[in-house]
């Protein structure tokens, strides 16, 4: 890292005349505090995966190993937010231009925290560092340490979101790239690491270790590589620029760095593995070792990256560009709606990992001579082929830019694609497919997906009444409160948004027309009807709501968009009422016919047994179990007549 600072100018200790200067100190602290964030953030998630992930389980508790883990995982978290802080600070000293001591006080901390992106930023790394830290104290068991785990995870995202991607053109695309490679990143060197913290534990679970981190540090490897190019060509104006600019030297730096890199990763698996598993743990230290130090030197050099100014293509800036991350589109059309697509690389992953997994699973029960429903394989894709549309698609483009089309997007994924996904059966399929671990100590995925459905959360979740709240009661909170305005102007918001949308819908569906297991027993088809029914009403008096509403819904974005074409926003904010009005009660009816019909096929399955039993006692074959029962009761009765009282 300091080689390249100093090499591509990213520090610069020489004051100008006339301008002001935060002196040496500022200048090459500031990095050093970041990397020592990065550094520190990579060990905490490190430990935390290898405490859930890579290592074993003692009776549903931590194992040594894990425990040991989580305890130095938390003072690791304690570090992260105390470098957090110190980075904030010299953040401070940096943007004012005058050392430390003489701009960070009570006063300009709490004012960069509640006024400027940044300040927000690294104050939520640090609070959430905090929370890892509290997790962790508390963590005996493996749930535990899986909540600190994905609280440090979150702790990693507030800064990709106020970098070189966040103040890119497209940022769309240049935020969801860094996210696809951040995450992965870390989540591969803190498992390396983990790993190597433990070598000297037995060999056996070692080498289950190993073989796991390799299937992850392998889907790690593709995201970082192809995030990474998504990234570099946002950036990079033109291809001279890679080797014309220190920006573009850095980035082949980093390249060469994650081929290495690569390349160890298949070692492990072509000959340490192997060795490792014959005892032999030298060799995968010294492989390990070497990756270390690779991957190190990577994020190095990514903070020295994120010091080095980027090149500058034409400007072109206009006020839609600064709000949209794009320029404003053409007039909607069919046609537009049909080529403009605003590919989004986090969503469109996603939705390829979630198709890509399902396929895999039914092709591993067809290869063993297992059927799974054609109609459950088509409708979970078509669920998968809805939110590519919705969030890549040319709605992504004007979702942004008009309400009705929004509430499209919305309705798409909030009813449409929650209703095919559910209809897939995707938790029946994972239970049939995926492999039972054959050491209960090293619970594998079939067990995590058990783990996780029978879990008091989903209990909850799946309560009807909470499923109902949530899937409704969340849609009025965002509409009229300004959380729909801050979607619009935050990328990672709109993210949020679009994982509630689904997660909310997939919920409410998933206890009305759902053929997975569940953790409690489904309600009566009646029950069921009825909270159908509901939705539907309330969903259209939100419809009416938005209709009547005399004030624009987050007016101050449409309004200062510079839209010359299509309705004005008092009449699009109409139209999108009477969508979610009309039209958003359509996947209702269905979601109505789907209830209905499998509440025919459950009274004719009852019958089918009560026939069945009524045939068994004709043939002197044994009683129905409620016929059983209640020649018991009568029997108890008869015995209690004949009994004096007392």
């Amino acid at each position: 890292m300091l080689v390249l600072l100093a090499y591509g100018g990213g520090v610069d200790d020489r004051a100008l005349p006339g301008l002001p200067d935060p002196g040496p100190f500022t200048e090459w602290m500031l990095p050093v505090a970041r990397l020592g964030t990065q550094v520190f953030a990579v060990a905490t998630i490190g430990l935390l995966l290898g405490a859930t992930v890579l290592a074993p389980r003692r009776e549903g508790l931590l194992s040594p190993v894990g425990y040991r883990q989580v305890r130095a995982a938390r003072w690791l978290a304690l570090a992260w937010a105390v470098s957090s802080v110190a980075l904030l600070c010299l953040t401070i000293s940096d943007l004012l231009g005058r050392p430390v001591g003489e701009t960070v006080s009570r006063t300009s901390i709490l004012t960069f925290i509640s006024s400027v992106d940044l300040g927000r930023a690294l104050a939520a790394s640090a609070l959430l560092a905090v929370a890892v830290f509290s997790a962790c104290t508390l963590a005996l068991r493996p749930a535990g340490a899986l909540t600190a785990l994905v609280l440090a995870l979150l702790a990693v995202t507030p800064a990709i979101f106020t970098g070189h991607a966040a103040s890119a053109d497209n940022h769309q695309l240049a935020v969801s790239s860094q996210l696809l490679h951040v995450v992965p990143v870390t989540l591969w060197v803190g498992g390396l690491l983990a790993l190597a913290t433990v070598a000297r534990a037995d060999t056996e679970d070692l080498a289950r270790a190993v073989a796991r981190f390799s299937t992850l540090a392998a889907w790690c490897l593709a995201a970082v590589g192809a995030s990474g190019v998504l990234s570099a060509a946002v950036r990079l104006p033109s291809w001279g620029d890679l080797l014309g600019t220190w920006y573009g030297q850095f980035v082949l730096i980093k390249v060469e760095l994650l081929a290495f890199a690569g390349w160890a990763g298949w070692q492990h698996r072509r000959a340490t593995l192997p060795r490792l598993r014959a005892g032999d743990r030298r060799a995968f230290l010294r492989v390990a070792a070497v990756e270390l130090l690779v991957l190190g030197a990577a994020i190095g050099a990514a903070v020295a990256l994120s010091r080095t100014p980027a090149p500058v293509g034409p400007e072109s800036e206009d006020v839609a560009t600064s709000l949209l991350g794009f320029s404003m589109p053409p007039a909607l059309s069919i046609g537009t709606l049909a080529t403009r697509w605003l590919v989004d690389p986090l969503l469109l992953a996603a939705v390829l990992a979630l198709a890509g997994t399902y396929l895999a699973g039914v092709r591993r029960l067809t290869r063993r001579g297992d059927t799974w429903p054609a109609s459950r394989t088509a409708a979970f894709l078509v669920g998968c082929a809805v939110i590519a549309v919705a969030t890549c698609g040319g709605i992504a483009r004007y979702a942004p830019v008009l309400f009705s089309v929004h509430m499209v997007e919305h309705l798409l994924l909030a009813m449409v694609a929650p209703v095919l996904l559910v209809l897939g059966a995707p938790v029946t399929l994972g239970l049939r497919a995926l492999p039972a671990a054959t050491d209960p100590t090293w619970p594998g995925p079939r067990e995590w997906l058990l783990s996780a459905v029978h879990s008091r959360t989903a209990r909850l979740l799946t309560q009807p009444l909470v499923a109902l709240g949530v899937y409704v009661v969340s849609m009025y909170a965002f509409y009229f409160t300004d959380l729909f305005e801050l979607a619009l102007r935050s990328h990672a918001a709109h993210l949020l948004m679009v994982a509630h949308f689904l997660l909310a819908g997939y919920l409410f569906f998933w206890v009305v027309v759902g053929i997975d297991p569940a953790p409690r027993s489904r309600p009566s088809p009646f029950v069921r009807m009825v909270l159908v029914l509901i939705s539907m009403v309330l969903h259209g008096f939100l419809g009416l709501a938005i209709m009547q509403a005399s004030d624009l819904i987050a007016g101050n974005w449409f309004t200062a968009l510079p839209r010359s074409w299509g309705p004005t926003p008092a009449d699009d904010q109409y139209v999108a009422g009477g969508i979610a009005w009309s039209f958003g009660e359509l996947p209702t009816v269905l979601v109505v016919g789907a209830v209905f019909r499998q509440w025919i096929r459950a009274d004719k399955r009852e019958q089918r047994r009560v026939d069945r039993a009524a045939d068994r006692a004709e043939a002197g074959g044994p009683p129905d179990a409620h016929d059983a029962y209640n020649e018991w009761l009568a029997k108890v009765a008869a015995d209690e007549r004949r009994s004096p009282t007392k």
